[in-house]
């Protein structure tokens, strides 16, 4: 098995407001992104954050080879409880996913 950060070309993560947070997967190429389409469901995204699956989204854009996940952010940005004000930190929680 591998990690996700090893073989996508990038995992990103960044706010989409201030509730909600972003995570993209830059696959590169066909079969990776099928791999990782397959491997990293909604399910698992929701666990790494400790959400619902109820409330995950997720987005496959083939023609890109990107797939992405919108959530609620663990805490609302900006508050005390806010760990990242910009989100980019969750993208290391995600890329540890084995694949």
């Amino acid at each position: 098995m591998s990690r996700l950060g090893d073989i996508a070309v990038k995992v990103r993560s960044k706010n989409a407001g201030p509730f909600w947070l972003t995570v993209d997967i830059f696959c590169g190429s066909q079969s990776v992104f099928a791999q990782v389409c397959t491997s990293i469901t909604s399910a698992r995204i929701a666990d790494v954050f400790g959400a619902e699956i109820a409330v995950v989204d997720r987005y496959e854009m083939d023609s890109l080879n990107v797939l992405k996940f919108s959530l609620p952010r663990p805490a609302v940005q900006g508050t005390r409880q806010d760990r990242d004000m910009h989100g980019a930190s969750f993208a290391a929680l995600v890329a540890e996913l084995e694949v």
